[in-house]
């Protein structure tokens, strides 16, 4: 049994993750916001960039995954600070507190975007290649340089930069699936930039086979072997539902509801997993359609 420590355990990946690791016999402490209220917490305050250090004793492995939501606001000047704030002074924190420990952990998982790369066009991504420009692709190197504190202790750490993760619980497919259960799914633009998506249940196996692989560290792309297009995701999505979804929502509209976010929808992201499928790591569902039946059944 590992006893492992998670961050973020409340959103769409932390919780299943911390579910999947309960369920074969893990200890999992989960870190909060406010007093504990069962021996499995322990508190911390990112925004204050303070973390119970001595409550993740004897921790094997941390996972990272806490930070604002990237879809949940328009990205008004004072959301961009919190989304950069939330992650970059969270992890700094918590990177700090762990280098901190007599006997530090010997991994830690920390939370990052295929935003990393920017637009991409039709150039295929693999961890090797330069970060982007823009907002997110900024957020992502800070975010990421903010482990600096684990990496200079010993800690192994593992940069998971992740892709549009597909499940009806949330993320991409939870936000449109009521609109194409109507008959109304749309392509966003013209749909030919890539997605590089990952079903929930191979991010969370990912993350668990990571934990587990003594010679990976640094940046893992996590998104399926092959990228698609919006619109190949649309069609998909579609079929799986038995609902054609011909509409397209055009990308004028799109930068008028969404502002700024509207750019990180329209660009195209086509990333591949070169380290992980170095790793050894082996696919449940390695193909879009696939990916996108198992969202349709995550519990």
């Amino acid at each position: 049994m590992t006893r492992v420590a998670v961050t973020g355990a409340s959103g769409l990946i932390g919780s299943a993750l911390v579910r999947s690791l309960r369920t074969d016999g893990h200890e999992v402490l989960t870190l909060v916001r406010r007093p504990p209220r069962t021996p499995a917490e322990v508190r911390w305050d990112p925004a204050r960039q303070w973390v119970d250090a001595a409550g993740l004793a004897g921790c094997e492995a941390v996972v990272h995954l806490a930070g604002a939501n990237i879809g949940g606001h328009r990205w008004t000047d004072a959301y961009k600070k919190e989304l950069r704030d939330s992650r970059v002074h969270g992890t700094g924190a918590l990177a700090e507190a762990l280098a901190s420990l007599a006997e530090p952990p010997r991994v830690l998982l920390s939370g990052s975007a295929t935003g990393f790369y920017g637009d991409t066009g039709d150039r295929e991504a693999d961890e090797d290649a330069p970060p982007g420009r823009g907002f997110l692709a900024g957020l992502c190197v800070d975010w990421e340089e903010a482990t600096g504190a684990a990496r200079e202790a010993g800690i192994r750490t593992v940069l998971l930069r992740t892709g549009v993760v597909l499940s009806r619980r949330g993320g991409a497919v939870g936000k449109v699936l009521p609109l194409f259960r109507l008959g109304l799914g749309a392509r966003l633009g013209n749909g030919r930039q890539y997605w590089s998506c990952i079903a929930l249940r191979d991010h969370v196996a990912a993350v668990r086979h990571l934990m587990n692989s003594p010679d990976v560290s640094g940046p893992v792309n996590l998104t399926m072997p092959r990228p698609v297009t919006n619109r190949e995701f649309t069609e998909a999505l579609g079929r799986a539902l038995r609902r054609p979804a011909p509409l397209a929502a055009p990308a004028p509209a799109l930068r008028l509801a969404l502002g700024e976010m509207a750019g990180e929808l329209l660009v195209s992201n086509k990333v591949v997993p070169r380290r992980l499928r170095e790793s050894g790591f082996t696919f449940a569902h390695p193909d879009l359609d696939s990916a996108v039946r198992a969202a349709l059944t995550d519990a």
